[in-house]
């Protein structure tokens, strides 16, 4: 797993308790990422998932119903990001 640094705006907040890590809906290669990481026995970060601050956790939770590109297209838009 990455270190908790926000995605949205580089923030590293190892040593807070503020935001967290969101799991986002699988897309088919994510299925598959996982599929292959159980069978392997291997660990990692997921593909779907992505750490986010205090500041921005609430507005990526709110979508994590949609696949990952879909949701840090519609934050990067929110929050102005390239």
């Amino acid at each position: 797993m990455r270190p908790p640094i926000c995605i949205i705006c580089d923030k590293d907040f190892r040593d807070s308790d503020e935001g967290g890590v969101i799991y986002f809906k699988k897309r088919k290669s994510d299925k598959k990422w996982t599929e292959m990481m159980e069978k392997k026995g291997m660990v990692g970060h997921p593909p779907y998932a992505e750490w986010f601050c205090g500041e921005h956790f609430e507005s990526a939770k709110a979508l994590e119903h949609l696949h990952i590109d879909e949701a840090l297209k519609i934050l990067s838009k929110k929050f102005k990001i390239k």
